[in-house]
C-alpha cells in the first residue's frame, strides 16, 4: 500500500500524537485499576478517596489536551480539517446519545447512563468519524 503525500504516518505532529495519547492512555489503566483496588464501589468521599477516585480524571485530561494539541499542531489544513471533522462527528454523536438516552431516563424505566461513559462514547466517535472521514472524502486523517 502506498503512502499518501498527506498520509499522517508522514506528518511529525502525528507521531507526537501516538506518543501523547499511549502516555496518557496508559496512565489511564494504570491509574484506573490503582483505584480499583484502592477504593471499594460507593466509597465514603472521604478527601483522600476523592483524590484517589480523581487520578484518572486528570490522565483524560491529558488525553484532552493531547488532542488540542494535535490540531493546534498540525500545519497542513487538510489533515486540520480532517481532525476537525472527526471531533464535530464525535461531539454530536456523544449529545445525541446523551440526550436520547436521558430522555428515555426521564420517561421510561431504562438503567441510567454513567456519566463516566462521556469521554468513552466521544473517543468512539472520533472513530466514527474517521470512517465517515473515509466514506465522504477517502480519506480518514489519524485512524
Amino acid at each position: 500500500m502506498a503512502i499518501k503525500p498527506f498520509s499522517p504516518r508522514r506528518n511529525p505532529a502525528y507521531r507526537r500524537y501516538a506518543l501523547r495519547m499511549l502516555g496518557s492512555a496508559g496512565a489511564y489503566i494504570a491509574a484506573i485499576f490503582g483505584a480499583s483496588r484502592v477504593l471499594h464501589k460507593h466509597a465514603p468521599a472521604s478527601p483522600e478517596a476523592v483524590l484517589i477516585a480523581l487520578v484518572p480524571g486528570l490522565a483524560v485530561l491529558a488525553m484532552i489536551w493531547a488532542i488540542g494539541r494535535l490540531l493546534s499542531e498540525l500545519d497542513d489544513e487538510y489533515l486540520r480539517m480532517l481532525e476537525v471533522r472527526k471531533a464535530i462527528f464525535a461531539t454530536g454523536m456523544t449529545l445525541a446519545v446523551a440526550s436520547v438516552w436521558g430522555l428515555l431516563e426521564i420517561f421510561t424505566d431504562v438503567p441510567s447512563l454513567p456519566v463516566f461513559w462521556i469521554f468513552p462514547i466521544w473517543s468512539m466517535g472520533l472513530g466514527a468519524g474517521a470512517v465517515w472521514n473515509r466514506l465522504t472524502l477517502g480519506d480518514a486523517g489519524c485512524a
